[in-house]
């Protein structure tokens, strides 16, 4: 057993790295799912990752949640994360990057995010807190909360980042990726943007896309 604070499932490289420092993913899923979830995912990744894929905090309709939604501003389309659980999962989830770095013999230069709904929401605001701890991040489904929309950090110019979404998305609106979008553009990251077919999940379409994104960090 490893110290780190989260519950998560780790998938180490087929190949081995004969003892040298590996680049990984970390997977953050979405609202009501588990560390499980994301998995068919991550196992299309190139083979060279390490896969660790945390569990958020909180127990949710038999999976789990790393924060509940404010909904002062309306329905579900205009939530925003409640701000004390997202500030403990962002820690949670830095203090977790930190600890697994060691215990599974990862590059610390070399770490990826790839996160679902909640998950992207979540990797795109730990990004901008730290862009130099992260070498690429995927955000499927997400947009930028409220707390972290005006960011404007040192190491976020030209740092890639694969944004996606469902044109039928109604969960979370494309409307609300495309501002995510459009402000990580305008802090100068590298984003690469699709609009898939769908709503709020990964179909095949975008999995290839991710796929293509990831391909092209890890070389």
């Amino acid at each position: 057993m490893t110290d780190i604070p989260l519950e998560h499932v780790h998938v180490a490289p087929d190949d081995g790295t004969d003892g040298e420092p590996a680049p990984a993913v970390f997977v953050l899923h979405g609202r009501g799912a588990d560390e499980e979830d994301l998995l068919p995912v991550a196992a299309e990744l190139p083979d060279e990752l390490h896969v660790v894929s945390l569990r958020a905090p909180d127990p949710l309709q038999g999976g789990y949640t790393w924060y509940e939604l404010d909904l002062s501003a309306g329905g579900l389309e205009s939530s925003q994360p409640d701000a004390d659980d997202f500030r403990r999962s962002l820690d949670l989830i830095v203090e977790s990057v930190e600890t697994a770095v060691d215990a599974y013999g990862l590059d610390a230069d070399r770490i990826g995010l790839l996160g679902f709904s909640q998950g992207a929401i979540t990797s795109l605001s730990l990004l901008l807190e730290d862009p130099d701890r992260y070498a690429w991040v995927v955000a499927l489904h997400g947009y930028l909360p409220e707390s972290h929309a005006d960011l404007d950090p040192d190491g976020i110019e030209g740092k890639p980042i694969f944004v996606g979404a469902g044109a039928g998305d109604r969960v979370i609106p494309d409307s609300r990726t495309n501002a995510a979008v459009e402000r990580l553009e305008a802090v100068d990251a590298a984003v690469t943007h699709g609009s898939f077919p769908g709503g709020h999940g990964i179909g095949p379409q975008e999995l290839e896309a991710v796929v293509e994104f990831v391909e092209s960090q890890a070389r």
